[in-house]
């Protein structure tokens, strides 16, 4: 089972600047123009380290560095001075309107070589052939941005119940974000051993996990040694309840074909019926119904709904449903979340057409772990996004 150990963390110093100015959303889901906006918002904000610019040229790594270095040189940020664990809560209303908190906890997680076990993947994942995470990290010598885990381990919110010490929060988009030190030797080794004692599933962040394992075997090779900071990842860890998790689709959006001839294929295995005009509550819908939506240039929509002959063996998951029905036809397909992305990227004549697809469920994503399995590609959301910036996890050498 994997090591999960408390590290001394980098964080923001809150009577230096304003956490809610310098804390960002995940890298991967930045526009240029939100980029834009964020480095404007604050010379002190994360992605002027966590996101270097294209248009900086063959140093923006190194400059990424040496800027972080000079923050915490000022004062702008520091190191906790012992080791510790951070709680991580977010409190908001999901899509059904219900009030919810999540709590997970931030440490460094062991990581661990490709099949080995106690840290498992649950679904496959693209191929990303650029290096930005890793020459980043070689730059910072440091986690920025947590990978998001899944821990098996009964009881684990149990332990996260109480509060620990606030050292921010910031309210953005209707989501609150409170992050909380944990210092008790302690309550320290019970979380430990609780994580420590079931394999962890990644949730989000495969490839950062990817990249922590090549930069380790770099580490090793340089040092000869397995005893530093780089053979553990900064990675936040939740309890693989529903409770602690808030899980919507990723849809689909498709290409080199007609939408006529995609429907017709699909007609094969499912059965079609007018949805009308697409608005965001559909997904309720979707659900009600058993079905997937098609998604036309219109911005009408088609239910699917599986034939129950034309299914057997496959999983219960819409992602897998479309690869079954779509191997055999001639595409390309996208991924997007959120039916408004959808339905402008069909009805502005972006994409041929999309197919909107229900959440996976807990049951499917346990199965995965207990049975060694994989989803398709970009077959979950997991909401709300932490925040970056929150804390960051230093590597000593």
């Amino acid at each position: 089972m994997p090591r999960f150990e408390p590290f001394s963390a980098i964080r923001y110093r809150l009577d230096r600047c304003d956490l809610d100015r310098v804390a960002a959303p995940p890298y991967d889901v930045l526009s240029e123009a939100d980029l834009d906006t964020l480095e404007a918002r604050d010379p002190h904000n994360i992605v002027h380290v966590d996101v270097p610019r294209e248009r900086d040229g063959d140093g923006r790594y190194e400059a990424a560095g040496r800027r972080l270095a000079e923050w915490i040189h000022d004062g702008v940020m520091e190191r906790d001075a012992a080791p510790t664990f951070t709680l991580y809560r977010m409190s908001f209303v999901d899509e059904a309107g219900t009030a919810r908190e999540t709590v997970g906890v931030i440490g460094g997680l062991e990581v661990v070589d490709e099949g080995a076990g106690g840290v498992l993947p649950h679904e496959r994942t693209t191929p990303k052939a650029k290096t930005d995470r890793l020459d980043l990290t070689r730059a910072t010598l440091t986690n920025l941005s947590p990978v998001w885990g899944l821990s098996l381990a009964a009881g684990l919110s149990e332990l996260l119940v109480e509060s620990g010490e606030p050292v921010g929060s910031v309210t953005v988009d209707g989501v609150t974000h409170s992050v909380e030190r944990v210092s008790d030797p302690s309550r320290v080794a019970a979380i430990s051993a609780k994580v420590g004692s079931e394999p962890v599933v990644i949730a989000d962040g495969h490839h950062r996990y990817a990249i922590s394992r090549t930069y380790r075997d770099e580490v090793r090779a340089a040092t000869g040694r397995r005893d530093t900071d780089a053979e553990l990842t900064m990675t936040y860890v939740a309890e693989l309840i529903s409770e602690q998790l808030s899980i919507e689709a990723i849809h689909r959006l498709y290409d080199d074909t007609t939408a006529d001839a995609l429907l017709a294929h699909l007609a094969t295995r499912f059965d079609l019926d007018p949805a009308g005009r697409i608005e965001p509550a559909i997904t309720i819908e979707m659900a009600q119904r058993g079905s997937l939506c098609f998604v036309h240039p219109d911005g009408t929509g088609t239910w699917l709904t599986p034939k129950a002959d034309m299914f057997h063996g496959v999983r219960d998951l819409d992602s897998m449903r479309l690869e079954h029905a779509l191997a055999d036809f001639d595409h390309t397909v996208g991924y997007q979340h959120g039916v408004g992305h959808i339905v402008d990227a069909v009805t502005s004549g972006a994409h041929v057409a999309g197919i909107l697809i229900r959440p996976v469920g807990i049951a499917e994503i346990r199965r995965t772990a207990d049975e060694g399995l994989l989803m398709p590609p970009k077959s979950t959301f997991f909401t709300p996004k932490l925040r970056t910036g929150m804390v960051l996890r230093p590597l000593d050498l």
